[in-house]
């Protein structure tokens, strides 16, 4: 390496201030990426302040079941609620931005009106369903873990309806054994989208059996209003057992096939992304353990251990008997 003496340094050979602190900023981030407890000292130290969360509409729901029963079923959690401003405000929504602290600010201003959902494929009745007709269905407050593949978690109070539901409307064929999904491509609404950072628009799906489970909603809500931008408006999936990133958001489109679909991070990486993407402490990401996970809003330095299917296998594991959980990941 050759060192200049000062006065042989060119104006123009100087780094700016600015890219110096977003490059000590980074640094900073890279060391401590390495542990499970990095996620949440990160989000809290190197972070911008909070945007606060746009007012929703209150959503009405139906009169819960009995806590026994929603606790042996799934529906509930007697777990730490997230905090709001936590589920808000640390986001992965690649549309927007791929800063999780920055998708609030970017998804300022989105408009989620009109919004229509077509339904169809391999189904009786093909239905283009208006946000309006969608908020008719029978709401439910869903308590659930939320696990990300990237070891982090939280605890979220979901509104929404069982996606059984809707495709019973459509009477799915015998020849449908798979469901796929789409989120919106518009690059004026959804900035990131005029990236390559992903090939969009965004895709997702399920086994029909998965789909059509009782844990699997369609969430419209979280904390009694309507879903903000940031969190999917107006519609997503919520999948508990599986990793975040199944959980599709803002969707228009969900059609019946008869083959697997393709899923955009099996796309993007398909050695480290699988189509079940079931939550699994005992299959490493080819990069990190998913042994361990932090629960967001909890001590940057905890760790708690994460459960197979994320502590939903009593509900879901006879999905998958006979199926090698390793290999089919």
């Amino acid at each position: 390496m050759v060192f200049k003496p000062p006065d042989k340094i060119k104006a123009n050979e100087i780094t700016d201030k600015k890219s110096y602190l977003n490059r000590r900023q980074f640094i900073r981030g890279a060391a401590l990426v390495g542990t499970t407890a990095a996620t949440g000292l990160l989000y809290r130290k190197l972070n911008p302040p909070a945007v606060e969360k746009p007012k929703g509409e209150t959503l009405a729901t139906a009169p819960k079941s009995t806590d026994g029963d929603a606790a042996r079923n799934g529906f509930t959690t007697n777990e730490k609620l997230t905090s709001i401003g936590d589920i808000t405000n640390y986001n992965n929504f690649y549309e927007f931005s791929t800063d999780k602290a920055g998708v609030a600010r970017e998804a300022l201003g989105f408009v989620s009106r009109p919004w229509n959902v077509s339904v169809g494929g391999l189904v009786n009745k093909p239905t283009t369903f208006g946000l309006e007709e969608l908020l008719k269905f029978p709401l439910e407050e869903r308590v659930y873990r939320l696990r990300c593949v990237e070891r982090w978690s939280m605890v979220i109070p979901w509104i929404g309806f069982p996606l059984a539901l809707l495709l019973s409307k459509v009477e799915p064929t015998s020849q449908a054994k798979y469901v796929a999904f789409q989120t919106l491509y518009d690059p004026k609404r959804m900035p990131n989208q005029s990236t390559g950072v992903l090939d969009w628009p965004y895709v997702e799906g399920l086994r029909l059996d998965e789909a059509m489970h009782p844990l699997t909603i369609l969430a419209t809500g979280l904390y009694g209003e309507t879903l903000p931008p940031q969190d999917g408006a107006p519609i997503r999936l919520v999948v508990p057992w599986k990793y975040g990133y199944k959980s599709i958001k803002s969707i228009v489109k969900i059609t019946l096939v008869a083959e697997e679909p393709p899923t955009t991070w099996n796309i993007q990486a398909p050695n480290e992304y699988g189509f079940y993407s079931n939550v699994n402490p005992n299959v490493s990401h080819p990069r990190w353990s998913q042994a361990q996970e932090h629960r967001i809003g909890e001590s940057s330095f905890s760790a708690r251990n994460t459960l197979l299917f994320n502590g939903y296998a009593e509900q879901v594991a006879h999905l998958y008997d006979g199926m090698d959980l390793r290999r089919d990941y």
